[in-house]
Parts: structure tokens; sequence; C-alpha cells
């Protein structure tokens, strides 16, 4: 199959153009910047779009995660778009466009694509995320170096949109919203946000207006719910979780973008690289923690995949997403709470075969059926 893969520098981009050539797909390669391209660029998209079609004569285009222009440019062309997800939440997939014909949108979280799905919308499939357990089985490394690890963002990197609109709000939505981040904060599996807003929704328009594309139908309790109240509660409990575990057992080791945010007894190594030094943490490490970002509904995230891919042992919150594919205590172990973690951290620092073992059956796991190579076969299947 001939494949337009319009390329940018997102994370797996190697391990999917890799995967499709080894299942034997021939790729064309156009490298359109989406991630800053709007509407008003859709001329110079359209322009360099066709003139690859028309060259080419691709069986079907493919990006990772989903860009309304080019469905709408596929639609017109009659042309195939095939788009996997890879981020939660994601506010483009609340597009018009998402009906088009020509698409076959995958996310990888079950949840999600089930709210599509019973809303009568066939074009979103549930696909979850992978690992190239070749790639990363080559990339050496010397356990043990850390014994708890956490490669993330605390979303301070940038601007944090809640505190920011928390300035212009009046006293009681201030009140009213710290008391539901408190609570939020308390519940796992559970996102009561986007169902409560109603009694501040009004003073949160005014603090912080909500920005759309053309054609967007994103409602706005969810661009506040998780574009702005779950990304501070996740930022709140990764600060709280990483400064438990730097008191109870000495120490943390912490790879992030953000290389100013400091806490006692926590090591900031400043980020690594997706493709060599992120597999030599995970192998390095004697337990990876992955703490998803609040708002994700059901899915496992691609820290997950690359964690148990690279041969290490995961420590996770708990998605109900891992049991259509993982067995608690056997191939990874999820943490309930904040305690339980703590619990769950020293037992496993201290039950090295047990861990080891864990860490062993996951890696074979992915690397039997959650592979890059696997997924472009479920991928195509759905065409």
């Amino acid at each position: 199959m001939k494949i337009l893969f319009i390329e940018w520098e997102s994370i797996g981009k190697k391990d999917l153009e890799d995967a499709f050539i080894k299942e034997g797909h021939s790729l064309i390669y156009s490298s359109v910047f989406l991630e800053r391209k709007t509407y008003a660029d859709l001329p110079e998209v359209e322009s360099r779009l066709s003139a690859i079609l028309h060259k080419e004569a691709p069986d079907l285009v493919f990006t990772v995660n989903y860009y309304p222009m080019v469905s709408d440019f596929c639609n017109r062309h009659q042309v195939r778009y095939v788009s996997w997800i890879y981020d939660s939440p994601f506010r483009r997939i609340y597009s018009e466009t998402v009906i088009n014909p020509c698409n076959t949108i995958f996310v990888f979280d079950k949840q999600l694509y089930l709210e599509f799905h019973e809303a009568g919308i066939s074009t979103v499939h549930y696909l979850p995320m992978a690992a190239n357990t070749e790639r990363l089985d080559t990339v050496k490394a010397e356990p043990f170096a850390y014994d708890v690890s956490f490669v993330g963002s605390l979303y301070l990197e940038t601007h944090q949109p809640f505190t920011e609109m928390s300035e212009s709000l009046s006293d009681y939505s201030k009140g009213y919203l710290d008391a539901l981040v408190t609570v939020q904060l308390k519940l796992q599996g559970c996102d009561l946000i986007p169902d409560v807003l109603g009694p501040v929704l009004e003073d949160m328009r005014k603090a912080y207006p909500m920005t759309h594309e053309r054609g967007s139908i994103e409602p706005e309790e969810y661009f506040y719910a998780q574009h702005v109240i779950n990304r501070w509660i996740t930022t709140v409990e990764r600060v709280d979780l990483l400064d438990a575990i730097a008191k109870e057992y000495g120490g943390v080791d912490f790879f992030t973008y953000y290389q100013g945010f400091t806490l006692p007894n926590l090591r900031n190594h400043g980020p690594v690289d997706y493709i060599t030094e992120m597999p030599q943490v995970f192998k390095q490490s004697k337990i990876n923690l992955n703490i998803s970002r609040r708002g994700m509904k059901s899915g496992v995230p691609l820290r997950a995949f690359d964690i148990m891919g690279s041969g290490g042992f995961l420590l996770s919150n708990f998605q109900s997403d891992f049991l259509d594919m993982f067995v608690p205590g056997e191939d990874f172990v999820y943490y309930e709470s904040k305690e339980d973690m703590l619990g769950k951290i020293g037992y496993y620092l201290a039950h090295e075969e047990e861990r080891q073992a864990i860490a062993r059956s996951g890696h074979e796991k992915v690397a039997a059926a959650h592979t890059y190579r696997h997924r472009i076969r479920e991928m195509l299947a759905e065409i």
C-alpha cells in the first residue's frame, strides 16, 4: 500500500515509519508542520498536498493525531484519511469534520471511543498505544541506577491556564473550584469535573475565554474541565506524589523539561531523548511510575507501553484499558491511592525477584501482541 505520511516531530514517528515499511508498505513524505497551521493556512496546505496527491496517487493519507484541515482536503479529493490520536485529552476530535466519510480515526482510550460510538459516529475506532520492542531491546543500560523514577511533565514549562484564569475569578468561583480540585484529587477512575461546572461556567468564560478552530463543536465544559482544571489537578497530583516518595524513601529521580522544579530529595535530571535516553532510564530504574494525566478516561498512555516494552517494571495508577491487555501483579502493578503507591514501592523494592519477573512478563506481552507492527495490521484491517 502506498501511504502519504504527513510528518512532524511527533513521539513515535520513527517507530511508525519503521513498522509501515517492515509491513511491506511504501511511504511518501510531506513535511507540512500541521501543529501550527490554522484554516488561514489552508491554501498553502492544499497546494502542497494536492501536488503530492496528483503526482503519487497514494492509497491513503496518514497522520499522528487528527487534523480537520487534512480531513477536509481528503474528503474533497476522495482519498482515505487515517489518523491515530496519541494525545488525551485532544481538542480537535470535537470537530464537525469527524463525520467525513473519508476518515478512519483511532483513539487509544476505549471509553472515549464508546462515547463516539454511542453517538452514532462510525469513523472513530479504538486502537491502544504500542511499543517498538525491537528498537528498545537494542538500547543498552546498566541496571540499576535509580530506585524510583518518573519521566513526564508537570505542565509548568509554559503558562498554567488554571492559575491564569484564577486571577480574574470571583472569590466564590475560586472557592468553588478549589473545593472541586480537592475532591477530584481524592477520586481515581472518575472524572466529575465536566458535570459540575454550571455554577461557575459564566465566570470562567469571562476570566479565560475559550478559543477554538473553525468547525469546532467542542463543549465548553470539556474545554474548561480537561484543558484548564484537570491539567492543574495533574500538576498538583504529580508534585504531591513525587514529594511523598522523596520523603518516604529518601529520594526520587525525575526527568522533565521543567528543569527549574525542585523538592527536597528530588533529583531533577532535566529532559531525556525519547529514542535512546528514555529507554535507558526505564531499564535503569527499579520502579518506573506512570501517573496518567487527569481527564484521560480509560486509556493506557504511551509511557506505560514504553516502560514495559523496555523491560522496565511499571507501577501505574489504574486505567481500565490495562485489563484488556495485561494482568495486574503479573505484567504490571497499579496503585489506588497515595498510601497504596507508597506501600507498593516499599514492597517491590524489597522483593527484587518478584519485581523483575513482573517486568519480564510485561515485556513479553508487549513484544508478543502490542508492537507498532501489530497496530499497523489492526489499523489497516479497519479500512
